[in-house]
């Protein structure tokens, strides 16, 4: 039995004394994980005292996205754009990176592409 799994993971970690949410992608994302992941990334941005968060975005087990969930992202950084300082995706896919610079059109932080977590960790510090 074949099965693929697909879905976003959410956490908030800390580096020193530098916090940012995290977000593990995994397979196709659908429309469904995005009902699922919305409610508890914006659970999450309301918790952090600061106007501006960074966030780490491992997509190294990203496949993409199905149509209805592009959508759904493109909302999501649409109605948080002015939120995100700094966001480091965290890829292994040529796509990703072209992907990382649609994405700076839809937000007001910086978003930079890494093929090496610990570059991308270092760069979310500063």
């Amino acid at each position: 039995m074949d099965m693929k799994k697909h879905g976003l993971s959410i956490g908030i970690n800390r580096i020193e004394n530098v916090f940012f949410v995290t977000l593990k992608a995994t397979g196709t994302l659908t429309h469904q994980d995005y009902l699922v992941i919305t409610p508890m990334l914006e659970g999450a941005l309301s918790q952090v005292d600061q106007p501006q968060v960074s966030l780490f975005l491992d997509a190294t087990e990203l496949d993409g996205w199905d149509l209805h969930a592009a959508w759904d992202d493109l909302k999501l950084g649409l109605n948080h754009k002015s939120e995100f300082e700094r966001v480091a995706i965290w890829g292994n896919k040529g796509w990703q990176e072209w992907a990382a610079k649609v994405g700076s059109w839809f937000i007001a932080g910086e978003i930079k592409y890494f093929e090496d977590q610990d570059d991308a960790l270092k760069w979310l510090r500063y």
